[in-house]
């Protein structure tokens, strides 16, 4: 039987690239992680992790066990909560979406759905593209946010409100032209976007920066200037004061996507909760 413990090291030294802030991050000792993660490549009778003194690397068959490793931990994590789910709640839900969604709107329905769903229990994560897709195909997560969702008939697939992504720049008056050629930020919104960017800027040299994370970005852009693709309600306070936009760049609109299981058992509670979404 497997050990959960080998699998929350593994994830940790993967996370924190460093063992020794592995440990920190799971209150042991190094050793005991260095330990783990040895019990882990011997029991699968691979090497997991390339070591360097700098550079802690996932291995070729270290990808691949990622998604393996993160299902395993997930189940894990639903059984135990929906076992222990409190009295008076009907439906347990677990939830997950990529970074920059719960960064653009997801907060505003989490509260939504804690205040007037209180039947219905979350539990929230972020994972990336590919394993939330595969969990959701696994049944281990019930409801997935994402840009691009996959075309297959055992998933069902509602669009929600489109996200205007716009370039904004802490330099007011600029150009597109201008705005990509010095401290530009390339924020990766998924295919589509990069498709219409490269179009767009086909001449553009290599960005100072590219990030998955629009939060990333936008923290970089306060603090060291700069521009970049960022969606107008994560910058709308901000713009006329600290950040500006750039008028003649074209506003790239993004849709995003809720996705779960065609045989999900928790249908009904599920189109409930994203009833939000219609009213927006």
């Amino acid at each position: 039987m497997m050990d959960v413990g080998l699998l929350k090291a593994f994830m940790e030294v993967y996370r924190a690239r460093h063992f020794g802030k592995a440990a920190d991050n799971l209150f042991i000792s190094q050793s005991a992680v260095s330990a783990r993660i040895r019990q882990l490549e011997d029991e699968l009778g691979i090497r997991l992790f390339t070591r360097d003194r700098n550079n802690i690397e996932l291995t070729a068959a270290g990808n691949k066990f990622l998604i393996y490793a993160e299902n395993i931990l997930n189940t894990w994590n639903r059984a135990r909560q929906e076992i222990s789910v409190p009295e008076g709640v009907g439906t347990f839900l677990s939830v997950a979406a990529l970074t920059s969604i719960w960064d653009i709107f997801l907060e505003n329905w989490l509260l939504w759905v804690h205040q007037s769903n209180m039947t219905t229990a979350l539990q929230t994560t972020v994972m990336r593209n590919d394993s939330l897709i595969r969990s959701v195909l696994d049944g281990v997560l019930d409801l997935g946010f994402l840009f691009d969702p996959p075309k297959t008939p055992q998933i069902l697939v509602k669009e929600l409100v489109p996200v205007p992504l716009i370039m904004v720049s802490t330099r007011q008056g600029i150009d597109a032209e201008e705005a990509t050629a010095d401290d530009y930020i390339f924020v990766d919104w998924g295919t589509s976007f990069s498709s219409i960017h490269s179009r767009q800027y086909p001449d553009m040299s290599p960005p100072m920066l590219r990030t998955t994370v629009g939060r990333i970005a936008l923290g970089l852009l306060k603090n060291c200037g700069g521009s970049a693709y960022l969606p107008e309600a994560m910058v709308s306070e901000q713009l006329g004061t600290t950040l500006f936009r750039v008028e003649d760049a074209p506003v790239v609109h993004k849709d995003a996507y809720a996705i779960y299981s065609q045989a999900s058992t928790k249908k009904e509670t599920i189109e409930s909760v994203l009833g939000w979404f219609d009213k927006t």
